[in-house]
């Protein structure tokens, strides 16, 4: 089997016939779903989840250039590669997202002074931060799930380039978050795989 930059060979992927009939839309959307369904699992372990996201975004790339899901062997293989250099990415994210939600906590309360000028400048900061969280998690999906320090220089370029970008990468991420809090917790799973997409679509088409 021969493989070129993390890209499965023909016989390890999953095909699809693409004839844009309502059958491709349930199928793609089914797809999506147990793809949000699988990271999340792959997630649990909670520093593994820099892995699961990275894999899954290669997966949604590849599926994105030829409508072809990589197959189980090609898939394992990014998780595990992906399993080490996914924890730097996993710590810095719960951090950054920690410390600006508490700081946000503090001024709404008033335990902290600054009022709302703070409060929307700590907004401005916590939607830049999403934005380019989600432009990394699509880079490194373009790099076979691999290299995320790689994918982190490349989101910042992309910021400062198309700023456009970070706003459409954020607003997916605070649609979905929203959608998480309103609808049951057993189908915000779900949302993981349509989120990933979403970023997919959003930088595709501004960049």
């Amino acid at each position: 089997m021969v493989e070129q930059a993390g890209r499965a060979a023909p016989e390890d992927e999953i095909p699809r016939r693409g004839g844009g009939g309502w059958l491709d839309t349930v199928r793609n959307a089914s797809d999506l779903a147990l793809l949000g369904i699988l990271t999340t699992v792959g997630s649990l372990g909670v520093v593994t989840a820099g892995a699961a996201v990275a894999t899954a975004s290669a997966a949604v790339h590849d599926w994105a250039a030829d409508e072809q899901w990589p197959g189980f062997r090609i898939t394992l293989r990014r998780y595990v590669r992906g399993l080490l250099p996914g924890i730097p990415a996993t710590l810095v994210a719960l951090v950054v997202s920690g410390l600006l939600t508490l700081n946000l906590s503090a001024i709404a309360r008033g335990v902290v002074p600054g009022g709302a000028p703070l409060a929307a400048a700590t907004i401005l900061l916590i939607v830049a931060a999403a934005g380019y969280a989600g432009i990394a998690v699509v880079e490194v999906g373009r790099r076979g799930g691999a290299g995320w320090r790689a994918a982190a220089r490349a989101a910042a370029q992309t910021a400062q380039r198309r700023p456009a970008t970070v706003l459409a990468c954020a607003g997916v991420i605070g649609l979905v978050i929203a959608l998480a809090l309103m609808v049951i917790p057993v189908l915000v799973p779900i949302l993981t795989g349509y989120a990933i997409f979403a970023l997919h679509a959003a930088t595709r088409r501004l960049t």
